[in-house]
């Protein structure tokens, strides 16, 4: 049985608030990595570490304004982002890799950004149908509206 919010525009809106968190963590990662001059391996491991984080947070922050406990509001998160974000970060991740230079041009170049504004793209629409299917089942955001 469908989930009565299921529909693409939810899907969507549930798919920008994790690519916000994402972006946040993956490029602050991507920045930080190249420019210590990390290998891919540690670059991908911080930025994937960083859009759990802030994608985690973004969705906890008007939970824990509205006084839910810390340990519900990070429950909720856990709920409604982990299957979100680690497809987010397995496609854009994979996309940095196999662009050619992508990993190597560094955060002053063209490459760079362009490679990683076309991987978080990318993403972006790969999960927005896994959205959808994770609100029609009850799992996903749909756990998250009843508490904003």
């Amino acid at each position: 049985m469908k989930h009565p919010t299921a529909t693409w525009r939810a899907a969507v809106q549930a798919t920008l608030h994790c690519l916000t968190g994402c972006a946040i963590g993956e490029i602050l990662g991507m920045v930080i990595g190249t420019a210590l001059g990390w290998h891919a391996g540690g670059t991908v491991a911080l930025s994937v570490a960083l859009a759990f984080v802030f994608g985690y947070a973004l969705t906890m922050r008007p939970l824990l304004a509205q006084h839910l406990g810390l340990r519900a509001a990070l429950s909720i998160a856990l709920a409604a982002d982990t299957i979100s974000i680690a497809v987010m970060e397995v496609i854009d991740n994979a996309v940095m890799l196999v662009v050619p230079g992508a990993m190597d041009a560094g955060p002053v170049t063209l490459v760079f950004w362009a490679s990683l504004a076309f991987a978080l793209a990318v993403a972006f629409v790969l999960t927005v149908p896994i959205n959808r299917w994770l609100i029609a089942h009850g799992r996903g955001h749909a756990v998250v509206p009843h508490h904003h």
